[in-house]
């Protein structure tokens, strides 16, 4: 497995270099704080990347225009497009399935657009989704998760204040797909702290739900 830059004037990211043809594509991207070198996520396409995928991780508009700082709420559809792009990026490199995902922010964005254009991907893989803000329980964040129609995998630590497991699961009882729900024990929202190396799980949860889903 070797790491090279991509950058098409649109997505610039790490992709993640199987060896010999790849069997499918993932594309991954980072939270509102972070950017594309997150941990978790060279993790994740580290382990992708040996299970045969060409892994993307990239950056999103609003951390391309600024190196530092929150994403704008009202500048969000850019993001989204965003996320179309790299999906369109990997498309024009694989021909096995394509998979989408991220981290928080990035991941619910993902997931947005997901619910909104349900061939964009064959699977999704979101870590630490942002259930709902810390300590608001009552303001969530799923109205748009009964239009995901393709397997989807939850990747969660359980000190992260932006959803407990219980409340996870009820969250994925809304999807009409296929989902799992991967429980990180000791990791926060960054998924950092985890007993163990959470990327092994979640990446055999997608793996399986991918199988399932072609039988």
């Amino acid at each position: 497995m070797s790491v090279e830059p991509l950058d098409t004037g649109i997505v610039a990211g790490r992709l993640h270099l199987p060896e010999g043809s790849p069997r499918g594509g993932v594309a991954l991207t980072h939270g509102a704080g972070g950017n594309c070198d997150a941990r978790i996520l060279q993790l994740m396409c580290s382990r992708f990347a040996d299970a045969g995928f060409l892994a993307l991780r990239y950056d999103l508009p609003f951390r391309r225009r600024k190196p530092k700082g929150p994403p704008q709420p009202s500048r969000a559809a850019e993001d989204r497009e965003g996320v179309a792009a790299a999906a369109a990026a990997l498309r024009d490199r694989v021909s096995g399935p394509l998979l989408l995902g991220g981290v928080s922010y990035g991941g619910r964005q993902t997931s947005m657009l997901a619910a909104d254009e349900p061939g964009i991907a064959d699977a999704l893989v979101l870590l630490s989704y942002p259930l709902h803000p810390p300590g608001k329980p009552e303001k969530l964040r799923t109205e748009h998760l009964p239009k995901i129609s393709m397997p989807t995998v939850f990747v969660h630590g359980d000190r992260d204040p932006f959803g407990t497991f219980d409340e996870l699961r009820e969250a994925l009882g809304l999807l009409p797909a296929a989902t799992t729900l991967v429980e990180v024990t000791g990791a926060a929202h960054d998924l950092s702290r985890a007993k163990t190396d959470p990327s092994e799980s979640a990446v055999a949860a997608a793996l399986h739900l991918l199988e399932e889903k072609k039988s």
